[in-house]
């Protein structure tokens, strides 16, 4: 999988460019310090990931990002958190804060990495619509179906046309949009959280005003999505 880094600052770049050299299977391809000369460069040479910080001169990454071809995928990297929200609404892999970990940079690429197959493997792909039976539910993914407890969801997470069901001992990819899986679940158990996350609020450990925790994830709460969560939610905890 090839790459490209896009950073307005030079340490920066250099850091990321270590990162990406302990990586198999990534190749890295260029480095640029500003959106526009990544976004020229990509229209004659085609990228399957970035690595794009937000807080630039000019064009910003978020706004670099909604303009990047459906199948290269986006890591942003940023000294900033309150950006994160953000991310999700450009449909980014993972959101990486300087400094960033060698350990939470392979996690980030391990889960680019997965995402790229599957995008693969995309070109006339049928979506299939999963087969409900009481409590569960039969989805298809890696070529089989598999059975699939409402209860056992900690969270749904949406990227491009994919949703990631994970589970407490399992993560199920497949083919399906985020909207087909909303008409899916069971409400009020399931609540949509951000334009990325739709959450089983039976497994919710904590929450503060931006972000809940379930397990050892953090999912951050969007901005319109933060009414619905603590009128139809945390509300009627206080009950």
């Amino acid at each position: 999988m090839n790459c490209i880094i896009v950073d307005d600052e030079p340490l920066a770049r250099e850091a990321m460019e270590l990162l990406v050299s302990d990586i198999a299977g990534l190749r890295l391809e260029a480095t640029f310090n500003n959106a526009l000369a990544a976004s020229r460069y990509m229209e004659e040479h085609p990228i399957d990931l970035v690595f794009l910080d937000i807080q630039m001169p000019g064009i910003t990454g978020i706004e670099f990002a909604r303009t990047i071809p459906k199948k290269t995928l986006v890591v942003f990297t940023t000294a900033y958190t309150e950006y994160a929200l953000d991310s999700y609404e450009v449909d980014a892999v993972d959101y990486l804060v300087k400094p960033i970990e060698p350990e939470r940079f392979r996690k980030a690429v391990d889960k680019a990495f997965s995402y790229h197959t599957l995008l693969l493997k995309e070109d006339g792909a049928v979506i299939d619509s999963p087969t409900i039976a009481g409590d569960c539910f039969f989805v298809k993914a890696e070529r089989r179906y598999f059975k699939v407890n409402f209860a056992d969801i900690l969270f749904v997470e949406g990227l491009k046309d994919y949703v990631i069901l994970q589970l407490s001992e399992q993560r199920i990819i497949t083919r399906m949009s985020l909207k087909t899986i909303v008409e899916l679940l069971p409400s009020p158990v399931f609540l949509r959280v951000s334009r990325s996350y739709i959450v089983n609020t039976t497994h919710i450990d904590s929450f503060d005003n931006n972000d809940l925790f379930i397990k050892s994830y953090e999912i951050s709460i969007g901005n319109s999505y933060r009414d619905d969560f603590f009128e139809g939610f945390v509300m009627k905890q206080r009950l």
